[in-house]
């Protein structure tokens, strides 16, 4: 079963098959793949973040980021908040739910192994993702 933790926030805009997400509390603008988006726009709204790791080191210190600040998202460093069978859920200010790479060497645990509340920073291959959490809640008639 996939990890599905989802990440707060508002759907600035949609450009084609990509959303722009402002997560809460926050001045990042993701450019995430989200064919056929239909949600809410500049409302709050709940997403599932999905992104695939090109390598992940674990790390003995530092803080939460995502890079760039704007754009589609490349590097991530974060506290684990959940760990499944070859996927991690970090939170590194939005939470994204990551897919780890099977490939050797992709994963260094030279600060020791993925665990909750671990700090991990991950290199992201290109095409991060995102869909709702949740439908919307009908309108009260």
């Amino acid at each position: 079963m996939s990890l599905a933790h989802p990440a707060k926030g508002k759907v600035l805009r949609v450009e084609g098959d990509v959303i722009v997400f402002r997560p809460s509390n926050s001045t990042y603008e993701l450019a995430l793949k989200s064919p056929g988006y239909s949600g809410p726009v500049d409302e709050p709204v709940e997403l599932v973040i999905r992104g695939n790791a090109r390598k992940a080191y674990t790390v003995p210190s530092g803080g939460l980021f995502v890079s760039p600040i704007m754009g589609p998202p490349k590097v991530l460093q974060g506290r684990v908040r959940d760990v499944g069978d070859g996927e991690i859920t970090l939170n590194c200010g939005v939470v994204f739910n990551i897919t780890l790479s099977n490939e050797p060497g992709a994963i260094e645990m030279a600060n020791g192994p993925i665990a909750v509340n671990g700090l991990v920073n991950v290199i992201l291959l290109a095409g991060a993702s995102a869909e709702l959490a949740t439908q919307p809640a009908a309108a009260a008639v």
